[in-house]
């Protein structure tokens, strides 16, 4: 069972603590996920067959497009399907959003939003909207495992990992499933330059960065989180630490700069909250808040 005390527990080797994400920071696979593997079994499990391209165009925004990129699954499944009801062409083919309250209530009140946590709910509160999240979220896992293969990470990435890994504990902190994020790092021979693994079982990226710092024994300046979507920053922000994105259609440009100047600046506490701030705009200005429809 994976818990949070791994990170509590975990031994610092280095005075620096860098924090990565994996989906579409590492690998360029967020689109393949969302758009062959997510978007499908929302269509399938929700429905949506009538509506499917504008069920498709709302599902895409929210996960891919947009400033909640990188959300969990289940909050960003509501906030599809609360947009997709929002749209009159899509109320005049007949769609109306379903009541969500239940699965709502659950997002607010558990500790961790992944699928052990809502199949443990289940059987507790036995909703018919909580069992066919259930049933949507293990159909993407499915599909997941069966399509998403053979993505290699971006280019600079892996220049990138060998270098930090010589002054810095690397920690992958994500919302991705924990044998999800292990089997693609392992695949591509990543995963001996991490020190441990966060997957979503452990809890949000604000945790996981908490928990990794654990006592302080990480001076704040010297940790990073670096990650390609604003719950990254909201995390790395709520932790009082640095952040770098990787920004969403630049990830190529975002990793080679990460190897050449960031990474240099960082080891040196020269990466100052000023140009923090430059890139942070530069990263917001290419995702809109509202839909453009």
């Amino acid at each position: 069972m994976h818990t949070i005390r791994i990170l509590e527990n975990m031994e610092k080797k280095h005075d620096y603590l860098i924090c990565i994400d994996s989906d579409g920071c590492v690998f360029d696979n967020m689109g393949l996920k969302h758009k062959e593997c997510f978007c499908p079994a929302t269509i399938n499990c929700w429905d949506l067959q009538a509506v499917s391209g504008y069920a498709r165009e709302a599902a895409e925004f929210v996960n891919l497009y947009s400033r909640t990129r990188g959300t969990n699954r289940y909050p960003a499944l509501v906030r599809t399907l609360e947009l997709l009801g929002e749209r009159e062409e899509v109320r005049r083919r007949g769609y109306r959003t379903p009541n969500l309250n239940p699965l709502k209530q659950w997002i607010n009140d558990t500790e961790t939003l992944s699928i052990t946590s809502l199949r443990e709910h289940i059987k507790i509160y036995n909703d018919p909207i909580l069992q066919r999240t259930y049933r949507w979220s293990k159909e993407v896992d499915e599909n997941i495992e069966k399509i998403v293969r053979n993505v290699p990470p971006l280019p600079y990435v892996r220049e990138t990992l060998r270098k930090i890994s010589e002054y810095a504990d690397i920690v992958i902190v994500s919302a991705t499933p924990h044998e999800a994020i292990v089997r693609e790092w392992t695949e591509h021979g990543l995963i001996s330059f991490v020190n441990e693994v966060a997957g979503q079982e452990l809890g949000t990226k604000q945790a996981c960065i908490a928990a990794a710092n654990t006592g302080g024994r990480y001076d704040k300046d010297k940790v990073l989180m670096i990650g390609d979507a604003p719950g990254d920053l909201d995390a790395a922000r709520a932790n009082g630490v640095k952040f770098y994105p990787i920004i969403p259609s630049k990830e190529e440009y975002s990793w080679e700069r990460m190897l050449k100047d960031i990474s240099e600046r960082f080891i040196k506490d020269e990466y100052t909250a000023e140009i923090e701030a430059l890139y942070t705009e530069e990263f917001f200005s290419v995702l809109p808040i509202n839909p453009p429809w």
